[in-house]
């Protein structure tokens, strides 16, 4: 039996001049199992463009040395492709306006709410047809599912595997997406969280 091979990685760029931001959004979109790189120069990002082949690039507007939608015309000059998010602090309408005039897929204030950035994120790998297959979509609901619960219950992974007798690492890897669970695992799982086995698949 031939494994399939593993899908690309999904390519992103950030570009914002906060460091915290950058190190926090790259933090969650690579557990996410995205490719992620971050830029805090917004004037290099032609350069990086060039030669990046991203997907998609989330761009912060309030930067010095140059604004996010400066940025973004320069990116559509080289890639008139590529998704753009826009993040920023102090939206206002003519902004908000300017950036769909060059093709910006979405438009988000900060502080960004994580579900509301993941959803815009869904949509635009939808659009793209970067979408994940429904069978990495449903691991990873069901490892979230999981993991919320656990969390719910306040037990531990070490704890979770005392009452599955499934080891840590496997428990670990259902809960990140990165392995599919047997339904004998996942009635285990079930059953040490005090839920019924269908609840684990939650809104799916």
């Amino acid at each position: 039996m031939t494994s399939q091979p593993p899908t690309p990685a999904v390519k992103i760029l950030i570009v914002d001049d906060d460091r915290a931001i950058c190190d926090y959004m790259q933090t969650l979109l690579e557990r996410d199992g995205y490719a992620v790189k971050t830029l805090s120069d917004p004037t290099t990002v032609e350069e990086e463009v060039k030669n990046g082949g991203y997907h998609l690039i989330v761009l912060d507007l309030m930067m010095p040395k140059m604004d996010g939608l400066e940025a973004l015309k320069r990116i559509r000059k080289i890639d008139s492709d590529v998704a753009v998010i826009i993040f920023t602090g102090y939206p206002t309408v003519e902004s908000a306006q300017e950036s769909m005039k060059h093709e910006a897929v979405r438009y988000l204030k900060k502080p960004f709410n994580v579900e509301e950035f993941r959803e815009a994120l869904d949509n635009v790998m939808r659009k793209k047809g970067l979408a994940r297959t429904p069978e990495e979509q449903l691991h990873k609901v069901i490892g979230d599912t999981i993991r919320n619960l656990r969390k719910e219950k306040d037990l531990t992974l070490k704890q979770m595997s005392r009452r599955t007798n499934l080891s840590v690492s496997l428990l670990s890897q259902i809960e990140r997406a990165e392995s599919s669970a047997s339904i004998s695992s996942l009635y285990k799982i079930a059953q040490a969280l005090e839920a019924r086995i269908q609840d684990l698949f939650g809104e799916y």
